[in-house]
């Protein structure tokens, strides 16, 4: 009995030997690999009380890597968007009327987070930088190509002129390039694209159709020339009345939005009188069409300097809003103003008067005046006061010209 099982056993070694020897092979094979894998890591040491330890970066040992994650999501979110922006100019084809997907919460403190004030700031900077001769015409040519500028209206066509980027975005055009109306009162204070226009209702305005913003927290509290102290918030209808100074009047108000490619400085459009400028630090986000669709009070986060006064009907004000790489916003009258500026923090504002003991009514403007220009496309908003008969002789989305009417009684 205990001869077989002993011969059994025999048979079943020499049945496993080949397959251990096998795995034992592999096992060594597969460790050797392993230790010249780690030794071609690059190696820290360090000193402890009891021994020298070695370590090796521990973002080399994992596979996944944060750049390719950022760039796919990224990268995923950015097609998202724009297949979103397909399917609604394709509605819109159609005749369809498309409601407006605003950002969440999240959304806008995300993009809120992107350094854009640096970002301009750094912009601004490399405009200055003054090109070479032999540079300027192949640079200034791929941007007119980019945007359709018209070089024939500007006063100087020749690209050789321009010494850098900020002298041609700030071109002068031609006198005859620009004719002013003068049988309607208000015009068209720069080149750009009708986004809104209409009544004020509810001190509510339409950035664009269906998005609004709140008319206090874009002219931020009245003030009076006389005294500059802030009281508490007023309510709507106490807001609206502060503005509306003549009874039978309403608020109206129009936003233009200026691209890349359009005339850069605005004018005064109407003959009135400047009072008081409050300029507002704050982000520079995009303010093109499709980002005033998305982000509901776009105006209102970002910086902005508003020019209050009036006119021959009561309360006017004219507000040129900043973006993305538009920080600089320049009042020819107003040498004080410095916009984008690192001094100034967000969600703060800054007052200043041009009414004042030796000058009691402000800064007088005629229709078509030069008023301030931008460093890139941005957008003007005006808000004003008219009587009911009003009426503006526009349509949304329509491309106008500095000069050309706005409405009229």
């Amino acid at each position: 009995m205990a001869t077989s099982v002993r011969s059994r056993f025999l048979r079943l070694l020499r049945v496993v030997a080949p397959w251990r020897s096998s795995l034992l092979h592999c096992e060594n094979t597969a460790v050797s690999h392993v230790l010249q894998s780690l030794r071609k890591l690059p190696v820290r040491a360090f000193y402890t009380n009891a021994r020298r330890v070695h370590t090796a970066p521990a973002r080399t040992l994992f596979l996944l890597r944060p750049l390719p994650i950022l760039l796919v999501t990224g990268g995923g979110y950015a097609g998202y968007r724009q297949y979103e922006k397909y399917r609604e100019r394709e509605l819109e084809k159609l005749g369809l009327e498309i409601p407006p997907k605003l950002a969440g919460h999240w959304e806008v403190a995300l993009y809120k987070s992107v350094p854009t004030r640096l970002l301009s700031r750094a912009w601004g900077r490399l405009n200055q930088v003054e090109l070479p001769h032999w540079l300027r015409r192949p640079v200034y040519s791929l941007y007119i190509w980019t945007f359709g500028v018209n070089m024939k209206e500007a006063a100087v066509e020749d690209l050789h002129h321009y010494r850098n980027l900020s002298e041609f975005f700030r071109r002068k055009l031609k006198p005859q390039a620009r004719p002013v109306c003068g049988l309607h009162s208000v015009i068209s204070p720069s080149d750009g694209k009708i986004l809104n226009f209409g009544q004020v209702k509810n001190c509510e305005v339409e950035q664009v159709k269906g998005v609004t913003y709140s008319l206090e927290s874009f002219l931020g509290p009245r003030t009076s020339t006389d005294d500059l102290s802030f009281p508490p918030a007023p309510p709507c209808g106490s807001f609206r009345n502060q503005l509306v100074t003549r009874e039978g009047n309403e608020l109206y108000h129009c936003v233009i939005y200026l691209a890349p490619g359009d005339y850069h400085c605005f004018h005064s459009p109407t003959d009135w009188t400047v009072s008081h400028r409050r300029h507002f630090p704050g982000s520079l986000m995009s303010v093109n069409p499709g980002m005033a669709r998305w982000i509901k009070e776009l105006f209102c986060h970002n910086e902005r300097v508003v020019l209050t006064g009036d006119w021959k009907h009561g309360f006017f004000s004219l507000t040129a809003v900043g973006a993305t790489n538009v920080g600089s916003i320049r009042i020819y009258f107003d040498r004080d103003l410095h916009t984008n500026s690192p001094r100034y923090s967000k969600g703060s504002y800054n007052d200043f008067s041009f009414v004042t003991h030796t000058n009691k009514e402000g800064i007088p403007m005629r229709k078509g005046e030069h008023l301030g220009e931008f460093n890139l496309g941005s957008t003007i908003v005006l808000i004003f006061e008219a009587p009911k008969d009003f009426n503006f002789k526009l349509k949304a989305g329509q491309k106008i010209r500095f000069g050309e009417a706005l409405g009229s009684l």
